[in-house]
């Protein structure tokens, strides 16, 4: 059965069925929580590190064993690897949705990124070993499209549930979906392996990656509350540091590395994972606070707030495909170009927020331009990213791209607020929020433009330099969520 399912076949339907239905709960929950995070905090009691960790904690844990869990996959069973993590995943959220304290969300948070490590390269590895060739590209386009669609459901979702109900069940509905993926998972989607998975797995490289994410992070974190100073601040910055540069040391030495550092000899793929890095490191930043400062500083309903950046979604739905014709009718240098210069104007424009802000009036211009940028951007973005490395590559240089994407975003939450002034200051405090939105905003688009730099200086120009990407994982809400 193995590489032979047929899209319009019933076995078909239901392996696309589950990998959707296992992904869109990543794709939902990473949205929800960004609009839960005041409700979070009151009730809880939670800080602003508290409210940093209460993103961060998933997203280090996932960014620091995405590889990891696709070699797994690889090895012991795609199928296997992927319902497990489907599992971690649902009782994961059963413990947040349960937590007591700032503390125990964070720590629960942390396990909830490993089951999202576990799934989230499986599905789309599951979609490339099942299906007959002919019919790849046509299942992993309904893959794309649909988590299209469930990023689109989530803030919806989100923001009804903590409006009516409580943030609590933006976790707990995790558990019947993963009941249902699990179960349809079981008896419907063939096992695959790689009959040339390394022998070894690269545990080393893991350890060092998490300790060096953890300790940059908090240090950045905990600099806010303590001073620059501190011993906790220096330690926690040094372990982090070291961290990152025995990681490199390791990948460069192992015999089955987790991450080839060789794939970075070509110029193109550096510079575009440079850019990558600048760009959703940006846009990260920009989502954690805009949905923040819709409801602690303009008063906005979590609903209302939720659904701000539908605009974005629509756009990209409806405009990429063209980006992504448009950089290879012209070049990727171009749209790389032009696509992040057009998101830095919208960030500067929503940087006015205010306490009495109209959605139609401040927040609707700016939301529909960046989702003009955005659409101009991601598609030649990452079909440069795989097609800067030989074809062997393809599917390491797509889990790269999309580990430095996650990996800018882990950072930018942590340092953004200290960046633009927060200091001692409460992220739920609007008298606080309002003025470190407005720099952040301004520092946003900078990282912006410094990505624009870099495509026009370094990414061909010439037409056919890069291919169009296929792999969904590509999308901005999956790299973001």
């Amino acid at each position: 059965m193995s590489g032979s399912l047929r899209y319009r076949s019933p076995e078909g339907r239901w392996v696309l069925f589950a990998t959707v239905l296992g992904s869109a709960m990543a794709f939902i929950d990473m949205t929800v929580v960004n609009i839960a995070l005041p409700h979070i905090g009151r009730s809880l009691s939670a800080g602003t590190a508290g409210l940093q960790w209460t993103v961060n904690g998933y997203s280090l844990s996932l960014t620091a064993l995405l590889l990891l869990g696709g070699s797994l996959g690889d090895r012991f069973g795609r199928r296997r690897v992927f319902t497990i993590g489907v599992g971690w995943f649902a009782a994961a959220s059963l413990l947040c949705g349960l937590a007591p304290s700032t503390g125990a969300l964070v720590t629960t948070r942390v396990l909830q990124g490993v089951g999202g490590a576990l799934l989230t390269p499986g599905s789309l590895a599951i979609l490339e070993a099942s299906f007959a060739p002919e019919d790849r590209a046509r299942a992993i386009g309904a893959w794309s499209g649909l988590g299209s669609v469930a990023g689109a459901v989530g803030p919806f979702l989100g923001g009804w549930l903590v409006q009516v109900a409580s943030w609590r069940l933006v976790f707990l509905v995790n558990l019947p979906l993963a009941a249902a993926v699990i179960a349809i998972a079981r008896r419907h989607v063939p096992e695959t392996r790689n009959p040339e998975a390394a022998p070894h797995l690269d545990f080393p490289g893991v350890l060092t990656a998490v300790v060096g994410l953890a300790g940059v992070t908090e240090g950045f974190t905990a600099w806010t509350q303590l001073g620059p100073t501190a011993p906790a601040v220096l330690v926690s910055l040094g372990l982090g540091l070291g961290g990152l540069l025995a990681f490199l040391l390791i990948e460069r030495r192992a015999r089955w590395p987790m991450l080839p550092l060789e794939v970075f000899s070509s110029r193109t793929f550096s510079a575009t994972n440079a850019a990558t890095f600048a760009i959703y490191a940006a846009l990260s930043g920009f989502l954690f606070l805009l949905v923040l400062t819709l409801q602690v500083v303009a008063g906005f309903t979590p609903l209302a707030a939720g659904t701000a950046a539908l605009p974005v979604t629509a756009l990209m739905l409806a405009l990429s495909a063209r980006g992504g014709a448009l950089g290879q009718r012209v070049g990727p240098r171009l749209p790389m170009t032009v696509g992040p210069s057009v998101c830095a104007g919208a960030f500067l424009l929503l940087s006015r927020l205010s306490p009495h802000a109209s959605y139609l009036r401040d927040v609707l211009p700016g939301v529909v331009i960046f989702g003009l940028g955005l659409s101009l951007t991601v598609a030649p973005l990452t079909a440069t990213a795989l097609g800067a490395v030989d074809a062997r590559h393809a599917g390491l240089a797509s889990a790269v791209n999309n580990v430095v994407a996650r990996a800018a975003g882990l950072l930018a939450v942590a340092v953004l607020p200290l960046a633009a002034g927060l200091g001692q200051g409460d992220l739920r405090d609007p008298v606080a929020l309002a003025p470190t939105f407005q720099v952040a905003m301004r520092i946003c688009a900078s990282l912006l433009l410094v990505g624009a730099a870099i495509s026009f200086a370094f990414v061909p120009g010439r037409p056919g330099a890069a291919r169009v990407a296929r792999a969904p994982g590509s999308g901005w809400q999956t790299r973001l969520r």
